[in-house]
């Protein structure tokens, strides 16, 4: 199994992307595609993650600007960025909890290399 992230860059302050994760190999289910980052000097924080009851939780410092979503029948969870900030910069990652076996399903979390995310002011 493995999760790969996609899309980052440099940007402009203000500026926008869309980051992408695929998950591939001998996936039977997936849940809880999420992603987080990393600032340099920093500890990884999480930046948004779906809930049990249907919803996203969203890092405060970004609320109101990333959206996650996903498209299930391409193992595929993307984090949509606007209005970015200098102090978003890092390494995205995306992480996911995945079950390669027929029921009883047992779920590991795998996690993507990462994609940089620069944003100059």
């Amino acid at each position: 199994v493995q999760l790969q992230a996609s899309g980052g860059g440099l940007v402009q302050a203000g500026g926008s992307l869309r980051l992408s994760c695929v998950a591939s190999g001998s996936i039977v289910s997936i849940n809880d595609m999420n992603w987080s980052r990393q600032a340099p000097g920093k500890q990884r924080e999480a930046v948004a993650a779906p809930t049990s009851g249907g919803s996203t939780n969203y890092a405060d410092s970004v609320k109101g600007r990333f959206t996650i979503s996903r498209d299930s029948a391409k193992n595929t969870v993307y984090l949509q960025m606007n209005s970015l900030k200098p102090e978003d910069t890092a390494v995205y990652y995306c992480s996911a909890l995945i079950s390669t076996n027929a029921p009883p399903r047992v779920y590991n979390r795998y996690w993507g290399k990462g994609t940089q995310v620069t944003v100059s002011s």
